[in-house]
């Protein structure tokens, strides 16, 4: 999925991904290596991304290479890594009051569903808080040139639940064939734990099912927020790990 944004480098047992946009990304290990990771290996990528300025990142997936956890000296977020059953799903309704819809790449909304995800993200978690549609206001950002050119070429697909207020909850899947990568999912803090994100999530897997997508996946944050995605149909199927 980095191939669209970025190009590659292989550096050791890791392919390191170098955003050619604004979105940084990371080293994973190579597609089919079977290498007893070691820490001299880590450093040998870490060395690579401080020359070309980019992050000390990493993600793969524990179960199919179960070296590298024990030797990464970096905090790891070990995240619940589902897929959906689509005989299981739902298909969740929005609250009422709310619309939901995908987005046009040239739509002013474009905007919102991005100070909407910062805000989120800013505020880390799933409880409650005071931020609402005015920090999101405050968080509206003009350049969404390269997002916008990702939606027009299909590589993103945002869709949005929109209040009296405008945009309340946002996210997004990122489809590579019959793949696609639900991300981004976020509420602003005020409207948590009303099914917003649940309701974004069901209009991003209506449009990838709709779109040809055979198999839909995500990382979970949390186990808190792998329950939720649990009842909306999908299962755990492994760890995602994830450095930087």
């Amino acid at each position: 999925m980095p191939r669209s944004a970025a190009r590659v480098e292989e550096v050791g047992p890791f392919t390191l991904f170098v955003g050619t946009g604004p979105w940084p990304y990371y080293a994973r290990p190579r597609l089919g290596e079977t290498h007893a990771f070691t820490r001299a290996d880590i450093e040998a990528v870490r060395v690579r991304q401080r020359e070309l300025g980019q992050p000390e990142a990493f993600e793969w997936v524990h179960e199919t290479t179960p070296s590298l956890l024990g030797v990464m000296d970096a905090e790891v977020l070990e995240a619940p890594l589902m897929v959906l059953d689509r005989s299981a799903w739902p298909a969740p309704e929005a609250p009422a009051g709310i619309a939901l819809r995908v987005l046009d790449a040239d739509e002013p909304a474009v905007a919102e569903s991005v100070a909407v995800q910062n805000v989120s993200f800013g505020a880390a978690g799933t409880a409650p808080g005071p931020q609402g549609h005015a920090a999101r206001d405050a968080a509206l950002e003009s350049d969404h040139d390269f997002l916008r050119e990702r939606m027009r070429r299909g590589l993103t697909v945002t869709a949005v639940a929109e209040g009296e207020y405008g945009v309340v909850a946002a996210g997004a899947h990122q489809p590579v064939g019959g793949v696609t990568e639900i991300v981004g999912v976020a509420t602003l803090p005020v409207v948590r734990r009303q099914g917003l994100g649940g309701a974004v999530t069901g209009a991003l897997v209506e449009d990838a099912l709709a779109h040809g997508v055979e198999t839909v996946f995500l990382s979970a944050g949390s186990e808190d927020i792998a329950r939720v995605y649990g009842r909306l149909g999908f299962k755990r199927v492994g760890t995602a790990c994830i450095v930087g």
